[in-house]
């Protein structure tokens, strides 16, 4: 690989690669989702979730990107067959079509920074705050971007310049904005009850299986296995980087973010207001986080500086992941195709805004798009097996893996792998399946926000869109190159 612009160090590659997983779902997704499906139940499924679905896919990614030394469309083409090159269009298209509305949430959460500093404090009708900052079109398109310019910051500097400082400074940040703020809470009186629902120890309900699909979806969009980022990264790292530690590292420090947010969030919650306890949880991503937390941090002493710290460290959370999404696009479509770092950043970055804009606009555009390429990330895990198993998955493992791995990676690998299309089917397929619940008389429809029928009619539209240009984009990316780096 010809392209001085790559990792320098092994701590840069292991940063970025947490920083792409470490998103805002960890912050206000997961203690939700944990406590609203049992607590300690849904702990011990997700950890089986993240060692056999997210662990696996990560390595499978970082087996596509340290063969073949391309972004998706590449990897994709050179590891499958050029036949193929549409799935890895599919893969990087989906990380632009998230990047374009996740800049709008991380706008949220710099707003919300200053709020914290400015505005929050105890008694402040914080549901009158947020909805009025979302009906504003205005306030939504000038965050917005702003988080899409700092993000571009970080992109046009490039991978060891960029990509490599910013992880470094700001995953270590984040873990430690984070360990403040759960320090605080803790020590708020009547704050162990929160940990004690949260670990809640009745098991009893690991028979209940819609712990296990909460889980399983939670693992599957809080680590980013399978979406691109992973085999982007990959290829530009060190041609000895160790896939099998990595990959635990990566999926493991994911994990624990979540659980420092958990541990934040719902103590705080129980002991400033233990009765609104199923209120708040019930209310939604949003609803939870600035509107209950807005309103619940500032009111404990020093609790304008833990919301600034809480919101801050979201940002973090969101832009680590957000240059990531960017990233994916500028390797995988132009810079492989022979284009300079300048001119394809420019071009993802500027369509990302554009494409932003309506969710920066109408929130409910926002939802329909998160619903529809938040699943469509399913979609690309089940083609990242569906590569390994083209490959041969025993011989990815012995050639690909383990050469470069310290820890033995067992055949365990191999099973996941191969029976990754039946939990793809049962997760994604229950995931469909409550989309019709909610709309049993309209869900053909496209206009309506959650409708299996609007998921299906965009994913169709790109599918059909790559196929059709199938041969060209296979003919723009550069071949092999077997030069790699050391």
């Amino acid at each position: 690989m010809t392209d001085k612009d790559a990792f320098v160090t092994r701590l840069g590659f292991v940063t970025a690669a947490m920083g792409q997983a470490i998103g805002t779902g960890n912050l206000w997704r997961f203690p939700r989702v944990a406590t609203a499906n049992g607590g300690g139940p849904f702990m011990v499924a997700y950890i089986i979730a993240i060692f056999v679905w997210a662990i696996p896919l990560l390595m499978a990614e970082m087996c596509l990107g340290m063969h073949t030394r391309k972004g998706s469309v590449g990897a994709f083409r050179d590891f499958m067959g050029k036949k193929y090159t549409w799935m890895g269009g599919w893969h990087a298209f989906v990380c632009l079509a998230l990047g374009a509305y996740y800049s709008v949430t991380m706008g949220w959460a710099i707003r919300y920074f200053v709020l914290s500093i400015t505005t929050l404090k105890p008694g402040v009708d914080t549901e009158y705050i947020w909805n009025s900052f979302i009906s504003s079109p205005w306030q939504g398109i000038i965050f917005h971007a702003i988080a899409v310019i700092i993000a571009a910051i970080v992109v046009f500097r490039g991978v060891s310049k960029g990509i490599e400082l910013a992880s470094k400074f700001m995953i270590p940040t984040l873990f430690l904005l984070l360990i403040i703020a759960m320090v605080r809470a803790l020590t708020l009186p009547g704050a162990i009850g929160g940990l004690n629902y949260l670990f809640n120890p009745d098991f009893t309900q690991l028979l209940n299986g819609k712990v296990w699909l909460e889980a399983f979806t939670q693992a599957a969009w809080s680590t980013g296995a399978g979406w691109g980022f992973m085999t982007t990264y990959a290829a530009y790292s060190r041609s000895k980087e160790d896939i099998g530690c990595n990959a635990f590292i990566v999926g493991l420090s994911d994990t624990s973010a979540a659980l420092l947010a958990a541990m934040t969030v719902i103590p705080t919650i129980y002991a400033l207001a233990p009765e609104s306890l199923y209120e708040a949880i019930g209310a939604g991503n949003t609803g939870l986080t600035f509107i209950w937390l807005a309103r619940l941090l500032p009111a404990m002493p020093l609790g304008r500086l833990v919301s600034a710290f809480f919101f801050l460290g979201m940002g973090f959370a969101a832009v680590t992941s957000l240059y990531a999404m960017y990233e994916v696009g500028i390797k995988s479509f132009f810079i492989d195709a022979g284009w300079s770092r300048k001119k394809a950043a420019s071009i993802v970055v500027g369509m990302c805004f554009l494409g932003g804009l309506p969710s920066a606009i109408n929130v409910e555009f926002l939802n329909n798009q998160d619903q529809v390429w938040g699943v469509g990330l399913l979609v690309s895990g089940l083609f990242v097996a569906i590569a390994m198993m083209k490959y041969g998955v025993e011989k990815a493992r012995r050639e690909i893996i383990n050469p470069v791995s310290e820890l033995h990676v067992g055949k365990w690998w191999n099973y996941c792998i191969i029976f990754f299309p039946v939990m793809f089917l049962i997760v994604c397929g229950w995931w469909t399946y409550q989309q019709f619940t909610w709309y049993p008389e309209t869900w053909w429809n496209p206009l309506e926000t959650y409708s299996p029928g609007t998921m299906f009619l965009q994913w169709a539209a790109v599918i059909v869109i790559f196929i059709l240009f199938n041969n060209t984009l296979a003919k723009i990316i550069k071949p092999d190159n077997t030069e790699q780096l050391t």
